[in-house]
């Protein structure tokens, strides 16, 4: 099988201060990847250099897309990131109102991404958002309301479906419980992966919560320093770590 994403030497600065060091992975269809580690160990930097929101110092960076076409992915013109980013991927971020738009409905929200790839006929619009709703277990009768009504669990799994509702095929997440009570946020790991699952999605998934990482992710990598000190299967490396950092780190001794 072909890799959907894949890095080799993936390197990002911040003038003299590095971000990420040497990273290489593959990702496949279908395949949830998790990157743990403490706060600054170069996680959320690999995360928004994958995304093409940071540039990489050096290294490389492909995709292929649903077209069987290799992309270049640090040489890539910006209208064709651009196009990337509306039709075969998603972010979510951390916090849900840097993903939303919070001063139009919670169906617009979701209906929005759907234009931008030429949906025009408002009722097929209105009832894809409706079934988005209630896929994200959320009231779709509710579709009219602002996000800020919404908790914030509720705005995260609107979030949510106005990523997928394109069908992406990658979707980069950003610590998506962090700030959540633990009911809440059990209820959105299950919604992830109950969704990863069934559309067959390939995620790439930041977050410190190892137990985040085992109930969502088929593979690991832990980064410590900006670089990849351990990586392989989850119940692999959560149940038998190799390196000392991942040890203390599965024994919960370092802090989120």
């Amino acid at each position: 099988m072909t890799p959907l994403l894949t890095a080799r030497g993936l390197t990002t600065r911040y003038g003299e201060r590095i971000g990420c060091e040497d990273v290489s992975f593959d990702l496949y269809p279908g395949e949830v990847l998790c990157v743990v580690g403490e706060s600054g160990s170069g996680k959320s930097t690999l995360l928004n250099t994958v995304a093409l929101r940071v540039r990489a110092a050096s290294g490389s960076l492909q995709y292929t897309t649903s077209n069987g076409e290799a992309l270049d992915l640090l040489t890539l013109s910006e209208p064709r990131r651009r196009l990337l980013i509306r039709t075969e991927w998603g972010f979510v971020e951390q916090n849900p109102r840097d993903g939303l738009r919070m001063a139009v409905s919670a169906g617009a929200n979701i209906g929005e991404p759907l234009m931008a790839v030429g949906a025009r006929h408002f009722g097929k619009i209105r009832a894809t958002t409706t079934n988005w709703m209630r896929r994200v277990e959320l009231d779709a009768e509710r579709m009219d309301e602002l996000p800020g009504s919404f908790s914030g669990g509720m705005q995260q799994r609107l979030q949510i479906a106005r990523n997928l509702v394109t069908g992406p095929r990658l979707v980069l997440m950003d610590e998506p419980t962090a700030g959540l009570d633990v009911s809440v946020q059990a209820r959105l790991l299950d919604l992830l992966r109950t969704l990863t699952a069934q559309l067959h999605l390939a995620c790439v998934i930041v977050t410190h919560d190892i137990g985040v990482a085992r109930l969502l992710a088929h593979r690991l990598m832990v980064m410590q320093g900006g670089r990849v000190v351990e990586a392989g299967l989850t119940d692999q490396v959560l149940d038998d770590p190799q390196h000392p950092y991942t040890q203390l780190l599965v024994s919960s001794v370092l802090p989120a």
